[in-house]
C-alpha cells in the first residue's frame, strides 16, 4: 500500500473507531503526537454562539456558512468553526479542551449540526447534534464508534458509517438514533455516506485489504449496489449535489489527491483540480456551483486549508490561511 493511499485509509477509514492520525495523513493523530485527553461530558463546551446575530457569526450565516474542523500544531484537539464563503475571520463553533469534534454535517434547514465527539478512553464517542447556537446538545443513540454523519434530504434520518467486527458499515437510522437500519453486509469498510437529492439513494466509499477504494450507490429501498467508479481506484469521501453530481477525492498516477467529478451512473468522470498538492474532503455549494475542499497535509507539519473551486474547475480561491489544519468542511444549505 502506498503511503498516500495508506493515509487516505487512515484518515477516512477511521478503523479504529477514533479517527486517529498518522504520519503524513492529515487525519487525527498519533497518540504521541496528540495530548492526553481524560473525556468526560462534565467538561465538554460548547460555546454558546449565536450564527446569525451580529458581528463575524452573521457574516458566516449570511451567506451560506460553512463549517469545518480545526487543529494547530499548540491545540491538537478539533474543534468546529464556520466560516463565510467570501471570506473573513472562520468562528469557533464548538470548545471542547478534552474531546474532539469533527466531520461535522448541516442539516437540510440549517438549524442543527450533526457531528462527532470522541475522547480518549471512548467516555464520550459518537455522533451528536447541536442547534447553531450551540444549545440543544444530543446524543444520537447507538451510534458509539460511528463516524461520518449525513444528514437526510427531509431532515428526519441520518446516514453514517459504524463498525461492525473488523470492518465498517453504513447504517441509516431516525435523528433521535431508532430505528438503526444496517444497508451494507461487506468484508471492506464502507465509509462517508452521502444522499441523492431525492433521498432515494446513498453513494459512499469501500475500501478494501489491498488499500483500494471506489464510489459505490445503494438504493435505500431494495439495497441494490452499484459501482460508480471502477475497481482498484483510490476514490474517497464522495459528496451528491442537489444538482445530481457526485464530487469526491481519487489519488491519481501523479501520487497526488484531486478533485473529480461523476454521473451517478459512472460516466461523464472527469478531474477538477491538478496541482501537485493533495485536495480532499469535496463539499458542494447549495446551488451546486462550487465546492469547499481541503488542500495540504503532506505530513502533520503542513497547514491543511479551505479552498473554493468551481465546478469547471475554474475561480480557485484560497478561504482560510490561518498555520492549521482545516478539515472536512460542509457548506450550509
Amino acid at each position: 500500500m502506498d503511503t498516500l493511499t495508506h493515509r487516505q485509509r487512515t484518515d477516512d477509514g477511521r478503523t479504529d473507531g477514533k479517527a486517529r492520525r498518522t504520519g503524513r495523513a492529515g487525519g487525527r493523530g498519533t497518540a504521541g503526537r496528540r495530548r492526553a485527553v481524560v473525556a468526560a461530558a462534565a467538561l465538554a463546551v460548547t460555546v454558546p454562539l449565536t450564527l446569525g446575530a451580529a458581528g463575524d457569526a452573521g457574516a458566516a450565516a449570511a451567506d451560506h456558512s460553512i463549517v469545518f474542523a480545526r487543529y494547530t500544531a499548540t491545540a491538537s484537539i478539533e474543534d468546529l468553526y464556520a466560516v463565510s464563503p467570501s471570506g473573513g475571520t472562520p468562528v469557533e463553533l464548538t470548545h471542547t479542551p478534552t474531546v474532539s469534534d469533527v466531520m461535522p454535517s448541516w442539516s437540510p434547514d440549517g438549524k442543527r449540526v450533526a457531528f462527532v465527539r470522541y475522547g480518549s478512553g471512548g467516555a464520550i464517542d459518537g455522533i451528536w447534534t447541536m442547534k447553531t447556537t450551540g444549545a440543544g446538545l444530543k446524543a444520537v443513540p447507538g451510534t458509539k464508534g460511528a463516524s461520518d454523519p449525513a444528514w437526510s434530504p427531509d431532515g428526519k434520518r441520518l446516514a453514517y458509517a459504524r463498525p461492525v467486527g473488523t470492518q465498517r458499515e453504513i447504517y441509516v437510522a431516525d435523528v433521535d438514533g431508532t430505528p438503526a437500519k444496517r444497508l451494507t453486509h461487506t468484508t471492506a469498510d464502507d465509509l462517508h455516506p452521502t444522499w441523492s437529492p431525492d433521498g432515494t439513494y446513498l453513494a459512499f466509499n469501500r475500501a478494501d485489504a489491498a488499500g483500494h477504494s471506489r464510489v459505490m450507490r445503494i438504493r435505500l429501498s431494495t439495497l441494490a449496489e452499484k459501482a460508480v467508479t471502477p475497481a482498484g481506484s483510490h476514490d474517497w469521501t464522495p459528496d451528491w449535489s442537489r444538482t445530481g453530481r457526485i464530487a469526491f477525492s481519487r489519488v491519481d498516477a501523479s501520487g497526488f489527491a484531486h478533485l473529480y467529478l461523476v454521473r451517478p451512473d459512472g460516466s461523464g468522470v472527469h478531474r477538477i483540480t491538478s496541482a501537485r498538492l493533495n485536495d480532499k474532503y469535496p463539499s458542494w455549494s447549495p446551488d451546486g456551483s462550487r465546492l469547499v475542499f481541503t488542500r495540504g497535509g503532506s505530513d502533520d507539519a503542513d497547514p491543511e486549508h479551505l479552498f473554493l473551486v468551481r465546478a469547471d474547475g475554474t475561480g480557485l480561491k484560497q478561504l482560510t490561511k490561518t498555520d492549521s489544519h482545516d478539515l472536512e468542511a460542509d457548506w450550509r444549505p
